[in-house]
């Protein structure tokens, strides 16, 4: 379930633009930017002087929002999502093969993180054992030509398991 949801007696008061955005940590700017651009999937409705007041689905669907664009969703593919929630029944395949092509770009970007925290960590432990053993100085100093001792010399990568 998604942290912050709307629970069953804050859905029996209207909210306003200001408490929407504490929930969702989305700037009352960006919320009427999301209802300008047709992100919202559903009507906000408004006082009669004209203010914002939003419902429970309001919420939970900023909710999503909030995670998709979080993860990198493009603002035109959300749009279309939403576009597609409104619409009703009848094109949940469609609305799969957003969900589905956002969720492989979404693994390909976490797959390249862990990459670089692979390659973090091996550098804090190729410094941390340098510094441990006393022999920190030249770790990967550009002024030691490369004819150096290769103790001297710290790889730029880590290297393969024999």
């Amino acid at each position: 379930m998604l942290s912050g949801m709307v629970t069953a007696e804050s859905q029996e008061m209207p909210l306003s633009i200001g408490e929407v955005s504490q929930r969702t940590g989305l700037s009352p700017h960006a919320l009427r930017l999301y209802e300008r651009e047709g992100l919202l999937v559903g009507t906000i409705q408004r006082t009669a002087s004209g203010r914002r007041r939003y419902g429970a689905a309001d919420v939970d669907w900023l909710l999503i929002c909030v995670k998709l664009r979080r993860s990198g969703m493009p603002l035109a593919d959300l749009k279309r999502f939403a576009e597609l929630v409104r619409r009703g029944p009848g094109n949940e395949t469609e609305r799969l093969q957003l969900l589905d092509s956002h969720q492989r770009r979404v693994e390909a970007q976490i797959q390249a993180l862990e990459d670089c925290r692979s390659l973090i960590a091996w550098k804090v432990g190729v410094y941390a054992e340098h510094l441990a053993r006393g022999e920190a100085d030249g770790l990967w100093d550009p002024t030691v030509p490369s004819s150096a001792p290769a103790d001297r010399q710290a790889p730029m990568r880590p290297r393969p398991n024999p």
